[in-house]
């Protein structure tokens, strides 16, 4: 559960006790007393959890099936380079991720414009990559035919890793 569902889930609880106590209150206060009718506006207090119960509901049902994973390359393709690029890993805000990456295969999103494809560049052993460094690496996408149609050479683009971007770069040639 994150920090934000836990404190959705005890605004809720406190919510309710509140509004448990108001009808307490309100049944053992004098009829037309100031008490009474306070008591009474606190128990309107568990209203938007009600409204919120019935969101979350609704939402639950109109929410389409997740969706099958998304394709990936296969496990034990090799490596087919499908253009060749010039890459420049950015630093990141937190020093210590700030490590060179090693000799290898690498996965990320290269991201144009608004779209985005899925693929993998490889080190050649021994070598290491720094943030900062701008290198050229041989680059495979996962849909080819779909990204080299967007990506002719010269195409600037940024590579996403997760939700954050990690590096810049440029599509130098096609097809390698």
């Amino acid at each position: 559960m994150t920090t934000i569902q836990f404190r959705r889930q005890l605004i809720v609880i406190l919510l309710l006790c509140v509004a448990a106590i108001a009808a307490v209150v309100r049944h053992f206060a004098a009829p037309d007393s100031t008490v009474r009718h306070v008591s009474t506006v606190m128990m309107l207090l568990w209203l938007p959890v009600i409204g919120s119960i019935v969101g979350w509901c609704y939402g639950k049902l109109r929410r389409p099936p997740a969706p099958d994973t998304p394709p990936d390359f296969a496990p034990a393709q090799a490596f087919q380079p499908h253009a060749l690029v010039e890459i420049t890993l950015r630093e990141s805000s937190v020093p210590a991720e700030n490590v060179p990456k090693q000799a290898g295969e690498h996965r990320c999103v290269l991201v144009v414009g608004s779209q985005g494809f899925q693929m993998r560049w490889q080190l050649p052993p021994g070598e290491l990559l720094r943030q900062g460094e701008t290198r050229q690496v041989p680059m495979e996408f996962l849909s080819p035919q779909m990204a080299l149609a967007l990506c002719p050479p010269g195409t600037a683009f940024r590579m996403l890793v997760g939700d954050t971007f990690v590096g810049d770069g440029r599509i130098v040639r096609v097809p390698v």
